[in-house]
């Protein structure tokens, strides 16, 4: 494999700057491919002179060349695995030519070990290009940012020997060195590279960016939040590089029965040779026959079956922001038929948002009950009050100082606002044992929402209730769809599974369009949740981002995380993380997943078909053997490159409609 070329900053030249292309390994790079070129040299070199009937020494030894170009290095590899006590395809090719070569086919063996070495080198290339595509997203991370000193200077630093913590400038069209969040500036980035957008996305203060993107033509001040091994764009490319090590059930299947295949056909092979000769057969002929009889059985097709597609897939959903890390999970996601779904952080955003405003007192409006409850709160660090305080700024509301703040864990907080005392807090706690009509009506309220699954925040004014706010954590936009598209790929509607209330779980259930809820349940109560399914014989796949959820992802057929909430326990634990939290990529993945399956099972039966039809020619009608070499090497070639198709864009955005469907 080539080294890794550094991509370097791309000037601005357009409001929406295009991303960098993507990395691809050249035909000549790969020493497969040069052995392979120099092989069909010497090929072509010696064929014209033996078809012209010049000194046989002369083509003879531009053949010999040949074979020694492009027969050296399967040969070194199977005799390497002869000395681990495995039988090793590459080395029948071998034998069969120099068995070609010994009756006097020596142009038919050459002609072998040149189809032999080119098949190799698409293989090697194909290979080369599936790494690349995942690869070339480092090459998308800049060698160098700009940091910013403490006493204001810049300096030019290798990014990774950044820090959590640094705060880096990114110019006009220069790529962004790190993960991080805007501290100060506004422009648009591209992040098509990592998360698929089409468009590039306005970034403020606050707002989260990643390395490798490309920003447009406002300058950003980035503080660093992951360190460079731990980027997006670095675990993607680990992910995927453990996914490489990794083998399916499928193909470990395949290897299994690849030596004893391997060993039956070397018997059947001799067979066909002695047979035909015990019977007063010529040896030459038989001997041929033996040869296209080994070229053709050998199952090279059916090993090249399994991973390309399944690592292609991974690489593909790599790019799109889902972190498949095995190709065990690929596989395994597209036989998912159940689905469960945690609320807190998975089916919801996680962040409580202000749903409810409901003043009580005379000539209170809205936004004046708003503005008193978040002028009182903006002190605070509750995540509640930062919901209320929130709600607020979105409403454009102007907040009064707040004076003599105080706070009561478990109570609320008061304060004096514009001359006024305001609390806010817990209904229970401020209302007390007040009976009078102001608490009763406060308190009705209260129950109101929180039967309806809000938190309720009583606002007093002066000793007075004045309001009642309903606090709940909001649906995510693509949850309701996501469920819809889970449904019908899997034919059974989603389960909720929370720790959450009955009542704020089948709210938030009902909104999304789930209708089996299991709530007030603990982790045990999920794992014991997920293996009734799984004796029921049910293959569940389960989505959760917190310490709660890792158990039933362990326990699940399938786990899969949410990347921004998720804990590290959960992510750990996970099979595969969503980094963007997008939940429509759920059903994209199990899509894909299930297409890259169809491609095994595309690739089997194209083997077998080649195989078998090849063999029985050869023994029915004594197959020539140039035929026999283009029909195995050529199945092979085909079956790497279906596989590949996964790689494609157009094969994510099939999945996103397939499984929106």
């Amino acid at each position: 494999m080539p080294s890794t070329l550094t991509e370097r900053p791309v000037p601005a030249t357009t409001a929406h700057p295009e991303p960098a292309p993507r990395r691809r390994t050249r035909v000549f790079a790969l020493p497969e491919a040069r052995w392979a070129a120099a092989a069909s040299a010497l090929f072509l070199l010696a064929l014209p002179m033996q078809l012209v009937g010049a000194p046989g020494w002369t083509w003879g030894a531009s053949y010999a060349l040949a074979y020694a170009a492009g027969g050296w290095e399967p040969a070194l590899a199977g005799v390497q695995a002869l000395r681990e006590k495995t039988l090793d395809v590459d080395l029948l090719m071998i034998v069969a030519a120099l068995g070609a070569a010994t009756v006097g086919q020596v142009r038919d063996g050459a002609l072998l070990i040149v189809i032999f070495a080119t098949s190799g080198a698409l293989e090697a290339l194909a290979t080369a290009r599936t790494a690349d595509s995942v690869r070339g997203l480092l090459d998308l991370a800049p060698a160098v940012a700009t940091r910013l000193r403490d006493d204001g200077g810049e300096e030019t630093v290798p990014t990774a020997e950044l820090s959590v913590g640094d705060t880096v400038l990114v110019r006009p069209g220069e790529r962004i060195g790190a993960d991080g969040r805007v501290v100060d500036g506004a422009s648009e980035v591209d992040q098509a590279t990592i998360t698929g957008e089409p468009l590039p996305v306005a970034k403020e203060p606050g707002d989260e960016v990643f390395a490798g993107t490309l920003n447009g033509t406002g300058a950003l001040r980035i503080k660093v939040d992951r360190d460079a091994s731990d980027s997006v764009i670095a675990r993607i490319v680990q992910m995927v590089a453990e996914a490489s090590e990794t083998k399916a059930p499928t193909q470990l299947f395949i290897e299994k029965v690849e030596q004893r295949y391997s060993v039956g056909m070397v018997a059947a092979t001799l067979a066909v040779f002695a047979v035909p000769l015990a019977f007063g057969a010529a040896l030459t002929g038989s001997l041929l026959r033996a040869m296209t009889f080994m070229i053709v059985a050998s199952p090279c097709a059916v090993v090249l079956a399994t991973m390309p597609p399944l690592l292609s897939a991974i690489a593909n959903a790599g790019r799109h922001g889902v972190l498949v890390k095995s190709a065990v999970v690929m596989e395994r996601l597209g036989q998912v038929d159940a689905v469960a779904l945690d609320k807190t952080g998975t089916l919801t955003e996680g962040i409580p948002r202000v749903t409810d405003i409901r003043p009580l007192a005379d000539g209170l409006s809205e936004k004046e009950l708003l503005a008193l409850a978040a002028a009182a709160e903006h002190p605070s660090e509750h995540p509640l009050a930062r919901a209320v305080v929130d709600a607020a700024r979105t409403r454009g509301l102007t907040l009064a100082a707040a004076q003599e703040f105080t706070a009561a864990p478990g109570v609320g907080v008061t304060a004096t606002v514009d001359g006024r005392r305001v609390g806010v807090g817990a209904p229970a706690r401020l209302l007390g044992g007040s009976g009078d009509a102001h608490s009763t009506r406060a308190a009705t309220v209260a129950v109101g929402l929180e039967e309806d699954g809000r938190t309720a925040v009583l606002v007093v004014v002066d000793g007075t209730p004045a309001g009642v706010l309903g606090i709940a954590d909001r649906l995510r936009p693509d949850a309701a769809g996501t469920v819809a598209s889970l449904t019908a790929l899997t034919g059974t509607a989603p389960t909720l599974v929370t720790g959450d209330n009955p009542r704020a779980a089948a709210r938030l259930a009902a909104e999304a369009g789930i209708t089996d809820v299991r709530a007030g349940l603990l982790p045990q109560d999920k794992v014991t949740a997920v293996r009734k399914w799984e004796q029921a014989g049910r293959k569940v796949l389960i989505v959760g981002d917190g310490v709660n959820d890792a158990p039933a992802l362990a326990a699940a057929h399938t786990g899969v995380a949410m990347g921004r909430a998720g804990s590290d326990l959960a992510l750990e634990t996970a099979d595969a993380v969503i980094v963007r939290d997008e939940l429509a990529t759920v059903p994209a993945v199990i899509a894909l997943s299930r297409r890259a399956r169809r491609l095994v099972a595309q690739n089997l039966v194209l083997a077998a078909v080649f195989i078998s039809g090849l063999a029985v020619w050869d023994l029915a009608a004594a197959l020539p053997l140039p035929l026999g070499v283009l029909g195995h090497e050529g199945s092979t070639v085909i079956v790497g490159l279906n596989g590949l198709r996964l790689l494609r864009e157009t094969a994510w955005t099939r999945a996103l409609t397939e499984g929106h469907h």
